[in-house]
């Protein structure tokens, strides 16, 4: 407990940033702050670091549970530790010289860009409806925010209790990971780099990107199907990738669709069916995409293909392009 606590205080210090990505500017970063750290829980630290080092635990939202768990056994087993699925002291200091010691909580200045929108509240769950919208975007600027950083709107709210979340140049504290930004619709593919493998495993549901050792360079909990829909076990490839992709509704392909359904094509944006991110393979009918509802990935069944997070499917398409392989297992 010593050492955890001597990590803690160290994650929600004043040590800088890391890097800031090419082609994104310092302005649209947070600022590192030391005054957050009395509401900050010992699992969300823990989630923070996971999400750093590249072993994303889903939504961020301070509270034990399955993806969490995974999350720490798949970096236990990356680092070669014994993967107990526990914040013992060795993985807390494996985590901190991971993730360069940063703060967990970091203070950022809500921009013009989070309260713009374009916004679309109160989306219909029937999908026949979503096909008459324009587009799917967030509800509202908290549900955006939290979606760019990798958390519940709860945890912002519960981090923020005055906040409004709703004027630019309010100040608010946030997770201290690479914020999300949707990706461009139009995307200039990359020949496929045959040092590395997408791999979903039905027995976890997680998803890694692994290079040609075996050694995993990425790991996020997925969502992989369902009695219904089974997950394709074997072997496939990429063949489209597509960026904030619209969605083909044809209920002859749900099992559970309404059966006076017409085909329709539902519009884009990060709540449409599929998210941000559409990875199709070469078993019809098959992809790997985003989700609208974050905290369900991982929680409940999907039709057929491989759900993650918006911001995990964004990070996914580093790797995938025509012809990356990918394979299903048990």
């Amino acid at each position: 407990m010593k050492i955890f606590l001597t990590i803690l205080s160290l994650l929600i210090g004043t040590a800088g940033l890391a890097q800031t990505p090419a082609g994104r500017s310092d302005a649209a970063r947070p600022t590192p702050t030391g005054t957050a750290g009395a509401s900050l829980s010992d699992t969300m630290a823990i989630q923070v670091m996971l999400d750093r080092a590249g072993f994303s635990p889903g939504e961020i939202d301070g509270r034990p549970g399955s993806n969490f768990t995974g999350a720490l056994k798949a970096f236990q087993r990356a680092m070669g530790l014994a993967e107990s699925g526990q914040v013992d002291p060795q993985t807390e200091q494996r985590l901190a010289d991971a993730t360069g010691n940063q703060p967990a909580l970091v203070e950022y200045e809500v921009r013009e860009a989070d309260v713009a929108g374009p916004f679309t509240p109160s989306i219909p769950a029937d999908l026949v409806q979503q096909s008459k919208l324009k587009y799917l975007g967030y509800e509202n600027a908290l549900e955006a925010m939290a979606e760019r950083f990798h958390a519940s709107p709860q945890l912002l709210k519960r981090l923020n209790g005055t906040a409004t979340f709703s004027r630019a140049g309010e100040r608010i504290q946030v997770p201290n990971v690479d914020p999300f930004e949707p990706p461009q619709p139009v995307a200039r593919p990359r020949p496929a780099s045959p040092a590395f493998t997408i791999a979903g495993t039905k027995s976890t549901s997680a998803l890694t990107v692994e290079d040609a050792s075996g050694r995993v360079v990425f790991y996020a909990p997925v969502t992989t199907g369902s009695e219904h829909d089974p997950l394709p076990i074997g072997t496939w490839k990429v063949t489209t990738v597509l960026a904030m992709p619209k969605f083909n509704y044809n209920p002859d392909l749900f099992w559970d669709a309404n059966p006076t359904h017409p085909k329709a094509m539902i519009p884009a944006g990060p709540n449409n069916p599929v998210g941000v991110a559409w990875i199709d393979l070469n078993k019809e009918h098959f992809g790997i995409h985003g989700a609208p509802e974050p905290s369900r990935v991982g929680h409940v069944q999907s039709h057929g293909c491989v759900r993650l997070t918006n911001w995990d499917a964004r990070r996914v398409l580093m790797w995938a392009q025509p012809g990356t392989p990918v394979v299903f297992r048990e």
